[in-house]
């Protein structure tokens, strides 16, 4: 598996692969992160102990069933900022600035505009395509855009996660970022899209259940959804 950004290039094989595993799973186990890597639990515990005293990775005394706690392990703040963020100290600065000059609404509008053109240009290209199909070329796009998106079926409903926001503190501030995301996946998409699970509500990756079976087709339109107050 390759870095997925060039932030954590340094860090290479196993230490690496345990830095991706603790962003796309925390909190992890020793045994947990060997048992997927398939080497001795001793070797993950020597990188982590190397990426607690770096400041990339700490770890919590966890109850899990019956038992002595166990510890488990998560990324630190120098370990969250190895994965891209696209400059969002300086985006939400400017976003900040058209809210104060123009009203909240205008930020939604440039994202939905944002969303409306990218979903325009890929329901040109997916005229025939299913759902399935369009969800795995939505991911692809996701996570070129720094997001550590993939995909799943469970339940009859395909699952997407993004396991990196790569807005986040824009999205924190700015919720209208997320509102016309979604959006965007149900007009590709042409389902049902529901957020189950939101990185600014301290849930590890932002998830969505796409339902399978829709009578409605795939839209360009992004309808505008009203912003949320904060």
């Amino acid at each position: 598996m390759e870095p997925l950004s060039p932030r954590l290039a340094p860090h290479k094989g196993l230490r690496g692969q345990i830095l991706l595993e603790l962003k796309r799973r925390q909190p992890l186990t020793a045994r947990e992160l060997a048992e997927g890597h398939g080497v001795s639990t001793n070797a993950i515990r020597r990188h982590l102990k190397e990426l607690e005293a770096e400041g990339m990775a700490g770890h919590t005394r966890e109850q899990r069933g019956q038992g002595a706690p166990t510890f488990t392990y998560h990324l630190m703040a120098a370990g969250e900022a190895l994965f891209p963020k696209r400059y969002d100290e300086t985006l939400n600065e400017v976003l900040t600035f058209v809210a104060q000059m123009s009203g909240r609404d205008e930020v939604h509008r440039i994202f939905a505009q944002r969303f409306r053109e990218e979903a325009t240009r890929l329901n040109a290209e997916l005229q025939d395509a299913g759902v399935e199909e369009r969800v795995s070329v939505v991911v692809d796009l996701l996570s070129q855009q720094g997001f550590m998106a993939e995909w799943s079926v469970e339940d009859g409903s395909v699952h997407i996660a993004e396991h990196n926001c790569a807005l986040q503190a824009a999205a924190e501030r700015f919720p209208e970022i997320c509102e016309a995301e979604v959006e965007f996946l149900r007009s590709v998409l042409g389902t049902e899209v529901e957020r189950r699970a939101y990185i600014p509500d301290g849930c590890n990756a932002c998830e969505y259940a796409v339902a399978l079976g829709s009578a409605d087709g795939p839209s360009d339109a992004v309808q505008p959804v009203p912003p949320q107050e904060r």
